[in-house]
């Protein structure tokens, strides 16, 4: 039996390549640290003399920074809201679990990001002398270089937008898998475009936004083994058609 028939045979196994895979990652991204990836793809958005192609870009700010964050709040007012009916309207009571883990899920994937800037104190690309800053680079596990302000930039903030969404995906999950993957196609794609434009502003390293969609996976994930995910009862498997004789015979 193949991998891919085992994990499709397997709801549980499913679940655990969930989580082992993202795990797995991030090790690697902690013993081989991807800077040398993350100053190249920087330097490509780059110009000497002129900073990053997208620093000053109001269309980058308007769109790509601020509205798909008022986006995202108005999707978290509408759950907070749900959930508050299906507590006042006995109808809308089978919607408190899907509405409850909407919040909680999308609510943590988002607000766990401030504190770890400020925990790391890591600079943004826009800070560092190699793109016209005055901060030294520090690796993520490194000794901070000495500093008159910490930087906030690990993990990515605005990337936190798109990939909360997978939240959906794990609300679908078992209820409209056709769906669920739609959802995580377009979470994804919502956090490697946002991704990709802080990238072109200088605000992120590509390795910071992993990080991101890291995170807000683990943090959904593990909403979804609380809350939501309910394993299907073991079959009960009828004995062979000789034991069935053998048993029925006084």
């Amino acid at each position: 039996m193949t991998t891919q028939t085992l994990l499709r045979h397997s709801p549980r196994l499913r679940l655990w390549a969930t989580l082992g895979i993202p795990l797995a990652i991030a090790a690697l991204l902690l013993i081989f640290e991807p800077t040398r990836l993350d100053f190249a793809i920087s330097d490509l958005f780059y110009l000497p003399g002129e900073g990053f192609v997208a620093r000053h870009n109001a269309f980058f700010e308007d769109w790509f920074h601020d509205r798909v964050k008022q986006a995202v709040i108005l999707v978290g007012v509408l759950a907070i809201g749900g959930l508050l009916l299906s507590f006042a309207n006995r109808r809308w009571a089978s919607w408190r679990l899907p509405f409850g883990y909407m919040v909680l899920a999308m609510g943590l994937s988002t607000a766990i990001v401030p504190p770890l800037k400020t925990l790391t104190g890591v600079h943004c690309p826009w800070d560092l002398t190699r793109y016209g800053g005055g901060e030294t680079y520090s690796p993520l596990l490194g000794d901070r270089a000495p500093t008159l302000k910490a930087g906030r930039c690990w993990p990515g903030g605005h990337a936190s937008s798109g990939f909360t969404f997978f939240a959906l995906h794990f609300l679908l999950r078992d209820r409209r898998p056709r769906l669920a993957k739609v959802a995580l196609v377009g979470a994804f794609a919502l956090g490697s475009t946002l991704s990709l434009a802080r990238m072109m502003q200088g605000a992120h390293f590509l390795s910071h936004n992993v990080w991101t969609a890291l995170f807000d996976w683990l943090i959904c994930l593990g909403f979804y083994a609380l809350m939501l995910y309910h394993p299907a009862p073991k079959r009960r498997v009828a004995p062979p058609l000789g034991d069935q004789a053998a048993s029925s015979s006084p």
